[in-house]
């Protein structure tokens, strides 16, 4: 399965520039036939993990060795199209990149693909690839699948393997995935987590302080179609301490973040873009009495998420508050956006649980992804329901 390269497919600004890296894939298995593209902070023998930085790659060498996953992929029949584009280092959730560009959102040219998972999704969503890798940690995968309307997975933290991935806030970090189809999803599935055909979730309940955080003409669309789901019951996610779980997320994942790439910024002194140099910023002040006061809090989070999502249960809630943002908002704008935005996602970040992102709902002719957050290990459940769906 030697590499080859090509430059032959259009690609919106999903794929990193330069030389296309394709690799045959075996030929024969359950993933026969399929493409995929790969995020560039996962490693391919032979290339630079780039990590959306010409610093970061710069001062890196060609990986010796191709991540676990994507040999899985390879073995299991598909053929490798290429590396897509990441923001900065995984630090965002818009998917615009200062040195490397804006991939174009398929549905939406005129707004944000969603980061950073960003070439992943929008390769998927225009046809490019059957399904692509990303990374979640903050909702890097789920954010970018509601914003290009594709179906999108975040597993359970520790079901896939992180070898060969840039390290970022370690104990939040997942290797998840988009595709076409809620049937290549499983199938990705079913290769990367070994898992067995189980039934979905038979109970549903409906996170109703998770949709007050939506826009107003977000908030409409997406309970119809959570109610289409078959809802049993409603609860109260949040118990009105929103703040409590956004800052808890702030403190621990960024903590993380700087002990897994601040010795290199120190020692670097990369050129970021505004806002991934701020952010990285106000991780290197994080203390550890910070960190000390705000475990107990993700304790606390991921205790009550467990007695909550028993086996056969799962979580239906917005993905994002909103439709993407355009690429003209302003930082006002976005930081309304980050705070509810990363409030939704932190639940399956703090106690380390699968969600899917299902594109079925939308505003404004723009998509909307509803989620379903089940317990840990309980990812092929979700996954029997993508591809029933």
């Amino acid at each position: 399965m030697a590499p080859t390269m090509t430059t032959t497919l259009g690609d919106v600004g999903a794929f990193v520039a330069g030389p296309r890296l394709c690799i045959d894939g075996s030929g024969a298995g359950p993933l026969a036939g399929l493409a995929f593209a790969v995020k560039d902070l996962i490693d391919v023998a032979g290339s630079v993990t780039g990590c959306g930085n010409p610093d970061w790659r710069r001062s890196h060498a060609p990986a010796l060795r191709t991540a676990p996953t994507v040999e899985a992929l390879l073995a299991a029949g598909a053929s490798l199209l290429g590396k897509t584009v990441t923001d900065e280092l995984a630090f965002s959730l818009e998917g615009a990149n200062a040195h490397d560009g804006t991939p174009i959102n398929p549905l939406c040219p005129e707004r944000l693909p969603g980061g950073s998972s960003s070439g992943s999704a929008v390769a998927v969503a225009a046809g490019l690839a059957d399904f692509a890798l990303g990374t979640d940690t903050g909702g890097s995968v789920r954010v970018p699948a509601s914003f290009c309307g594709v179906p999108g997975f975040r597993p359970s933290h520790g079901a896939v393997s992180l070898t060969g991935v840039m390290p970022f806030a370690p104990s939040y970090d997942t290797v998840g995935w988009f595709a076409r189809d809620g049937s290549i999803l499983a199938r990705v599935g079913s290769i990367l987590l070994g898992s067995a055909t189980v039934p979905p979730p038979r109970r549903r309940l409906l996170a109703r302080d998770a949709f007050a955080l939506c826009d107003s003409g977000c908030a409409a669309p997406l309970l119809a179609a959570a109610r289409s789901l078959g809802v049993e019951d409603e609860i109260m996610l949040f118990d009105s301490d929103e703040a409590s779980w956004l800052e808890a997320y702030r403190v621990l994942q960024g903590a993380e973040i700087w002990s897994s790439l601040g010795p290199w910024i120190t020692e670097t002194r990369p050129n970021f873009g505004t806002a991934i140099a701020a952010r990285f910023a106000d991780a290197a002040t994080i203390t550890p009495e910070l960190v000390r006061r705000f475990a107990p809090v993700r304790r606390r989070i991921a205790a009550t998420l467990e007695t909550l999502l028993p086996p056969g249960t799962a979580l239906v809630m917005p993905t994002t508050p909103a439709i993407a943002p355009l690429k003209s908002a302003p930082a006002s704008e976005l930081d309304e956006f980050y705070r509810r935005a990363l409030t939704l996602t932190s639940a399956a970040g703090h106690a380390g649980l699968p969600q899917l992102v299902l594109p079925l709902a939308e505003q404004a002719g723009c998509p909307l992804g509803l989620s379903l957050l089940a317990g840990r290990n309980e990812d092929a459940s979700l996954l029997a329901l993508a591809e029933r769906l």
